[in-house]
């Protein structure tokens, strides 16, 4: 979403105010206010929701960290990595250590947006009624959107041994404003986090309007409430959520693969028809970390920039059949790198329709069931998309690979290998190297919190 760089009172920690006085020597602090002032119109409030934008789009949640965080953890070989950040490289290694900067950056910046949304929730009240409902569904939709990537990331798998014992992370559902010793709590369990997860996005898809500019839709939860099924093995309701946003004829396949990824450089900023939710970045605000590690310079490209930590390997090459369309869509100079991050202005993609149709083919077939369309014929619109051959049949597996290469280098490799228990390389899908670690810093502010297995 648009970054805004305003200072949203609400947020500020210290509560500081003087008490009146009619001398002009006697200023009233600018750098902090009492929270009562911060928020105490609806004007206030709808400022606030877009500081939970500007945290939702921080490079260290949606604006990159989340999607290349799974890409690096999941990789099996068919990523390289040659750039310099000891971050990245113990991702790509699967040897994090508790210091690890993107674990603890993206723990810091998903709490501070969830406060924000927490401070919004908080003042529903005095919101003009007719803007109630969407601020309230925006809010939740972030809240509930970012919970499910933490849990994700910092938690073992559902399903991996007991939900309703193994910690999660901790659910904060009021404003914190001021840390006492009442705001240290431990991790919620897995299956608390999922529920809340569920709470939030199903009340902000029935709130949400079906557009909304730049901003959440009902559809966008919709899509988020089918990755967060499919995540449970729920495939009759991860089913109906990507059969609700396909059929709502919101969205369109684009008409070609190439035509998806530039969307500063050929569409000047627009998103294409088939994108369902991205994260907005403007010459003027907004950074795409996805660009910056997977993407670079490329002179006959005119807008390309990045700096070319992240390279495709051979092997990720030869999985694509000849005459796909996505096989070719790379770029080579001494490595080769992936032609989807190279915008520097590039939108961050969250949803697309792709994957919708790609779920719903998978649900059906898990299910034996064809709720708004065969597997098959779900199958074939991709394949065909990419100038390949119609498919005669649709098997898991071939969804699967299907979904693999569709989806490739958007954030989908370790949680799509996790919940089809697959190993990483020679690691089984539920190994302690493949869940980042509870940020050290957290550790020892906090001593309810316990530290995941295998970090000291």
């Amino acid at each position: 979403m648009k970054k805004n760089r305003y200072i949203i009172p609400a947020l500020l920690s210290a509560i500081l105010m003087a008490t009146g006085c009619d001398n002009r020597l006697d200023v009233q602090p600018t750098q902090s206010i009492d929270e009562n002032v911060a928020l105490g119109t609806s004007r206030d409030v709808e400022v606030t929701l877009i500081g939970c934008y500007d945290g939702l789009q921080d490079v260290d949640v949606y604006g990159g960290a989340f999607q290349y965080a799974s890409e690096l953890l999941g990789n099996s070989d068919e990523l390289g990595f040659g750039g310099t950040f000891q971050n990245l490289l113990e991702m790509y290694n699967k040897e994090m250590t508790t210091n690890n900067v993107t674990a603890t950056s993206t723990w810091r910046d998903s709490y501070v947006a969830i406060n924000r949304c927490n401070n919004v929730l908080s003042a529903l009240d005095i919101v003009e009624e007719d803007k109630r409902a969407r601020i309230e569904g925006e809010a939740r939709f972030i809240r509930g959107s970012i919970y499910f990537d933490l849990v994700r990331l910092y938690a073992k798998t559902w399903g991996d041994g007991d939900n309703a014992s193994n910690p999660g992370v901790p659910l904060v559902l009021k404003p914190t404003r001021g840390v006492t010793d009442a705001d240290k709590i431990p991790r919620n369990p897995v299956a608390e986090v999922y529920a809340q997860v569920l709470e939030d996005l199903t009340k902000a898809k029935s709130l949400l309007p079906e557009s909304n500019t730049i901003y959440a839709t009902k559809y966008a939860a919709a899509a988020q409430l089918s990755r967060v099924y499919l995540m449970q093995g729920n495939y009759a309701a991860a089913r109906d959520e990507a059969n609700e946003v396909i059929t709502s004829d919101a969205f369109s396949l684009n008409p070609t693969f190439e035509s998806l990824f530039f969307t500063f450089l050929d569409n000047g900023g627009a998103n294409p028809e088939e994108y369902i939710f991205s994260m907005i970045v403007t010459q003027q605000d907004g950074t795409n970390d996805m660009n910056t590690f997977f993407g670079t310079t490329i002179s006959a490209i005119p807008g390309t920039a990045g700096r070319g930590d992240i390279r495709v390997l051979a092997k990720h090459r030869g999985l694509y059949e000849a005459g796909d369309q996505r096989g070719a869509f790379f770029v080579t100079t001494n490595n080769t790198f992936t032609r989807k991050h190279l915008d520097k202005f590039g939108n961050v993609l969250q949803f697309r329709l792709a994957e919708m149709y790609l779920t719903r083919a998978e649900a059906n077939l898990r299910l034996n069931s064809q709720t708004g369309a065969t597997p098959l014929a779900d199958l074939n619109l991709i394949r065909t998309r990419a100038g390949l051959k119609a498919a005669t049949a649709a098997t898991i597996e071939s969804v699967l690979k299907e979904r693999h290469l569709e989806l490739a280098f958007e954030g989908h490799t370790l949680h799509d290998l996790k919940r089809t228990r697959q190993n990483v390389g020679a690691l089984p899908y539920n190994s302690p190297k493949l869940i980042m670690p509870i940020p050290q810093r957290e550790m020892d502010v906090n001593k309810q919190l316990v530290q995941n297995q295998g970090y000291n």
